[in-house]
């Protein structure tokens, strides 16, 4: 079974992109057989990010079974063990994806003969994008070092959480239980899941040794973005220690990546960053960043695929 990681960034323009495609470059530089998936529906631009050309056949074509298996999406890139699911094809209507459709795409994906296969997931909290970062106990979240992107991706981490919760217990008992719940502590809301899940735990301790169970088992990673000079360096480990206290859940920081024009250079002659700036610390940053994944995925060993 192949290691999943879902990247995703709590808005638009935090590099998640970026990131995705540098790590893939990474993983398959080192000879793991790496698959990259655009799943940022209605907005893909992964193919831009490597220099591979868009393709012919998208997510779209195996939705709308113009094509038997996810495996005839699959297109090869100019990097050697690195392959891609591109959706710069798809249908305008793909992002209002039926549960049905998400949840085949989730059970294929997880099939797929790869060492890894990263997933760029689209910005925000939709179900869509949620619930693809939840097809893996493991996953990349990514920000960057202002106060927008850092509430945004609280939010969506929190989102990930409660979604999770929903899962283990269902929508209706999950919100039967936050009810009572908030009846007995006014604060025992979502906006203070730690006292909510405590309180919901002592209503049904079989649901509650369960749901401590399945949260224990997610491990997340924290990547921060566009780290510019006078940023304060400490952030990612400091929003990683928030996310520990009150989510309970485990927050690895991987570290700063620098922001550096070149980036923009290399997405306007589309071609991938490392290839035209390899050594520079931007550059060194995601090595540094990519090293520590691989570490932590040694360390815990191969993510559970999830399909709730």
């Amino acid at each position: 079974m192949p290691q999943i990681w879902p990247i995703g960034g709590g808005k638009g323009g935090t590099g998640k992109s970026f990131v995705t495609g540098s790590l893939g470059i990474l993983l398959a530089r080192e000879g793991y057989r790496t698959l990259l998936v655009d799943l940022d529906l209605g907005a893909a631009n992964l193919h831009t990010m490597i220099g591979a050309p868009s393709g012919e056949k998208s997510l779209s074509d195996f939705i709308n079974k113009r094509v038997k298996s996810l495996n005839e999406t699959i297109v090869d890139t100019p990097t050697p063990n690195l392959s891609l699911i591109s959706g710069a094809m798809n249908n305008l209507d793909i992002a209002n994806l039926a549960h049905e459709q998400k949840m085949k795409i989730m059970r294929d994906i997880a099939k797929l003969p790869y060492d890894y296969i990263l997933l760029d997931l689209g910005a925000g909290t939709s179900f869509n994008t949620i619930d693809f970062f939840l097809i893996s106990n493991t996953g990349i979240f990514v920000t960057m070092p202002e106060p927008t992107a850092t509430e945004n991706i609280y939010r969506l981490i929190r989102s990930v959480y409660f979604r999770k919760i929903r899962q283990v217990l269902n929508v209706h008992h999950f919100r039967s239980l936050a009810k009572e719940a908030e009846e007995r502590n006014s604060k025992a809301t979502v906006t203070n899941p730690d006292l909510l899940l405590h309180i919901i735990s002592e209503l049904d301790p079989e649901k509650g040794e369960m749901l401590e169970e399945t949260l224990s088992a997610m491990e997340f990673s924290l990547l921060m973005n566009q780290h510019r000079k006078q940023d304060n360096s400490n952030i990612g480990e400091f929003i990683c220690r928030i996310i520990e206290n009150h989510l309970s859940l485990k927050m690895h920081f991987l570290g700063n990546v620098a922001f550096d024009d070149h980036v923009h250079h290399a997405i306007c002659e589309k071609r991938p960053f490392l290839d035209l700036s390899p050594h520079c610390k931007t550059a060194l940053d995601l090595k540094s960043c990519f090293k520590k994944m691989l570490s932590l995925n040694d360390i815990s060993g191969t993510p559970s695929v999830t399909l709730a």
